[in-house]
């Protein structure tokens, strides 16, 4: 196998837990570990000096898409072409939708012989953003032309791309290293108390709130068995949900753990025997369901939105309305009482999430570089 020399593109942030990040810091890792040369073009800040981190610009901070992230300030057009002239990559990988200041820019300024790839990775929460979404669209239209081949993680992110950017896609969805989350030991065999596990930011679209709404149906039910909720996750609205839980009586059933770190996080999923992610929209996949595929030993509860309903699928009784929190209480009473159910799903899920790890789309996505590069000098 050729070694190559690839340039992963990210407008935001490294240092950003979020999913393109881990999707970009996962595959960069095992393409390493391949033989390849990796180099990172991202924006700022960047806290470990790393020689392959190249951080090109000044980033601020937004919300978008119900997000917080950080979107790039003009990078100095000389300093990209110094740089890729430097590192003479084959190939030019970057995170869609991309900012015309930084990625744009570098993608502009890549030698002829570079193939660039994309992947795309969004599904817009609301009108607002996609309207956005289609503004950049008609802004970069130029820019597009220059990609050999575009991925996306997931059909609902492929039908988005092709409907707002006329992006043809090939659907490889995210990846996951799947050694730490199969190596932290398990929850005690002698903790008899259920334990609900949610991850996720405390923001409204990732909907902890009506996780907390449909616990408070459950907390005075006598015939339940004992049943704790650990919350994982910083965000504004986090003062709101402690409120919410005192008020409501929740005090004593729900803990909340604040952020968890990326090295933490198998340990923290591996004490679920339910992990609930009651996100109600802009999912474009769902890494964290991987995640806790990979470590929870019991059942993964998804909101019912397409990126979410894409992972689970076609376990459809995994999926529930977040915004119904009665259903929602019934459906975790019936796995509450049911350990059997919790243990047909956890194995289900063993199997399920194989197809996701990185050795496995990892290789495909190394095909499509070659077929990238081939289709560039083809068109040369």
């Amino acid at each position: 196998m050729k070694q190559l020399s690839i340039g992963l593109v990210l407008d935001d942030s490294l240092d950003r837990p979020d999913g393109v990040q881990q999707y970009v810091l996962t595959l960069g890792c095992w393409l390493t570990e391949q033989g390849h040369n990796v180099h990172y073009l991202a924006g700022g800040p960047h806290k470990n000096e790393d020689a392959d981190v190249h951080v090109l610009s000044k980033n601020v901070h937004v919300r978008f898409n119900g997000n917080r992230l950080s979107i790039p300030l003009p990078a100095n057009q000389a300093k990209i072409k110094n740089l890729l002239t430097s590192l003479k990559l084959d190939v030019l990988h970057v995170q869609l939708p991309c900012s015309p200041w930084l990625a744009g820019r570098v993608v502009m300024a890549a030698a002829p012989e570079t193939a660039v790839v994309g992947t795309f990775h969004i599904v817009p929460k609301s009108q607002i953003a996609r309207q956005s979404s289609r503004g950049l669209a008609l802004y970069e239209h130029k820019l597009l032309k220059r990609f050999q081949t575009v991925i996306s993680v997931s059909p609902a992110a492929q039908t988005f791309a092709r409907q707002v950017y006329g992006l043809t896609c090939i659907v490889e969805p995210n990846v996951i290293d799947l050694i730490p989350y199969r190596q932290v030991p398990g929850k005690s065999a002698g903790n008899q108390i259920v334990t609900i596990v949610f991850l996720g930011r405390l923001v409204e679209r990732k909907g902890c709130e009506y996780l907390l709404r449909a616990i408070v149906e459950l907390k005075d039910r006598p015939q339940l068995k004992p049943f704790r909720v650990l919350i994982g996750g910083r965000g504004p609205l986090e003062p709101r949900l402690k409120r919410f839980a005192w008020d409501h009586g929740l005090n004593k059933l729900v803990e909340f753990n604040g952020f968890i770190d990326e090295a933490d996080k198998p340990e923290f999923l591996a004490q679920a025997d339910l992990a609930i992610f009651p996100s109600t929209a802009g999912e474009s996949f769902g890494i964290v369901l991987l995640e806790a595929m990979a470590a929870a030993p019991g059942v993964v509860l998804a909101g019912d939105n397409e990126g979410y309903a894409s992972v689970m699928q076609p376990h459809i009784e995994q999926l529930f309305a977040p915004r119904q929190s009665q259903l929602l209480a019934e459906k975790i009473a019936y796995y509450i009482q049911n350990k059997s159910a919790r243990q047909a799903a956890h194995r289900w899920q063993t199997r399920h999430v194989e197809q996701f790890d990185v050795n496995v789309v990892g290789p495909r996505i190394i095909d499509l570089y070659n077929q990238a590069l081939r289709h560039r000098r083809d068109v040369r």
